[in-house]
């Protein structure tokens, strides 16, 4: 035992983070490979256990059944506490659960826990992660309560408090897992499209998650006022309202030659491009069938899932300030400007280097991933492209190719999905050489591009 913890102790805190989320996934594949997991015991194979519990403990929400009717109360358990554990972090699970028994937290947990939650420095880290563990129950228990004022009148009390705990969960922690299998397999919020409490309720959830603590810290802070407020949490508000904004208008317009919205008054319309918008930002949730929507359509929630949520929340993606710092860059360049500078301030060139990598990573796997499907199981590039944006994204929207993929393909889908959810430099800097570069210039010579 001893020897573990030395071993441990010796790795890097990005190797701590892979190695936690992969033992985690190890753990969730066993438990529903057990046959009390399924209502048909030995009807899931390893390969699906495995990719129900990297797509849960991702808060992805690709899935290769519907999770009502394939897995039992245990299974259903089992992936509601991955989706859990793989929302807030596990080392924020962890570090909150050490701290309620007032055991001193050392450094190389701090800096483990900074890593974990992309905390800008490890001081206030505990602070933060009790932060983060009451507002997580503070937010999930009040979505329960509201959604369970819509689920107990139908279901009963207790199975009306489970649907409403599960579904309040799943859409906090952007998974978008779901059980309304209960009454049509594979619905999604499709029977609810209409209903605009139920909507608005997973939508504020979705949002509120999708902002991350760092940002409602800080706008607790400020008290509300934008000026107060940091850079960070002003461009996360910013970019985050435009992104919605935009996906839902531009949704709705080009809907309005397709067939998923025939027959829905115009509330229906605007409620189902507004969810479908913001879902896109990694929840996974759908409320029409994305199937029938129009290939403008597709690739605008292609879009809106590559860029995801915020730094330090439970959304995945690129990031929202990762897409400010690349287009104020473009925008930098048309004004012939040396620096990025932005609201009275500039923007460090280290941060472009890293926004630019995260992107070209994101970009090139998620294609070449495309590409590989495509191929292999013979799918339009469309739909590989959607999916695989999907799961590196860890958003969990599908066109519905998921469930009959090829094994090849199921791999490329959960690497992908642990790839977004450890988060691509925490990914890079856990293979990279642990050995000091020693500090060097090279003779600068200037190369022509465009």
């Amino acid at each position: 035992m001893s020897y573990i913890l030395r071993f441990i102790k010796g790795l890097s805190p990005m190797k701590i983070l892979l190695m936690g989320y992969c033992v985690i996934i190890l753990c969730g594949s066993l438990l529903l490979l057990l046959p009390i997991a399924s209502r048909v015991p030995g009807s899931t194979s390893p390969l699906d256990a495995f990719f129900t519990a990297t797509s849960a403990t991702c808060v992805t929400g690709l899935v290769r059944f519907d999770t009502y009717t394939h897995w039992t109360l245990f299974g259903q358990t089992v992936i509601i506490c991955l989706i859990q554990i793989g929302g807030i972090g596990f080392m924020t699970l962890a570090v909150s659960l050490v701290s309620l028994t007032k055991r001193k937290i050392g450094l190389y947990q701090r800096v483990v826990m900074q890593e974990s939650v992309s905390a800008p420095q490890v001081g206030g880290i505990v602070r933060m992660t009790k932060f983060i563990f009451c507002g997580t129950m503070l937010f999930e228990g009040a979505g329960a309560v509201l959604l369970s004022l819509y689920y107990c009148p139908q279901l009963g009390l207790l199975k009306g408090l489970y649907f409403s705990v599960f579904h309040s969960v799943s859409a906090f922690c952007n998974a978008g897992f779901d059980l309304m299998g209960n009454w049509e397999a594979s619905s999604s919020m499709i029977l609810a499209s209409g209903n605009w409490y139920v909507n608005m309720i997973l939508m504020a959830l979705i949002v509120i998650g999708g902002l991350g603590f760092f940002v409602w810290s800080d706008i607790l802070d400020s008290k509300w006022h934008f000026k107060r407020m940091s850079l960070q949490t002003k461009l996360v508000i910013i970019v985050s309202t435009v992104l919605i904004l935009l996906g839902a208008v531009s949704i709705f317009i080009f809907e309005l030659k397709g067939s998923a919205y025939e027959g829905r008054s115009v509330s229906d319309k605007i409620l189902m491009s507004l969810f479908q918008s913001v879902s896109a930002r990694t929840a996974g949730f759908n409320s029409v069938d994305l199937l029938s929507l129009t290939q403008d359509s597709q690739f605008m929630l292609i879009c809106l899932m590559l860029v995801g949520g915020s730094t330090g929340s439970t959304a995945g993606g690129i990031k929202t300030t990762t897409l400010a710092v690349l287009v104020m860059s473009v925008i930098s360049t048309f004004r012939k400007k040396k620096s990025i500078e932005l609201m009275g301030r500039r923007i460090d060139e280290e941060i472009l280097r890293k926004s630019s990598c995260i992107f070209v990573m994101y970009l090139v796997l998620s294609v070449s991933g495309a590409m590989i499907v495509s191929w292999v199981d013979g799918v339009p590039l469309l739909a590989s492209l959607f999916e695989t944006v999907s799961a590196i994204a860890t958003v969990g929207l599908s066109v519905g190719i998921s469930p009959t993929m090829s094994p090849i393909s199921q791999i490329i889908l959960a690497l992908l999905m642990i790839f977004g959810r450890v988060g691509s430099i925490t990914f890079l800097y856990a293979f990279a050489s642990e050995k000091a570069t020693p500090i060097t210039k090279m003779p600068l010579e200037k190369i022509r591009v465009g």
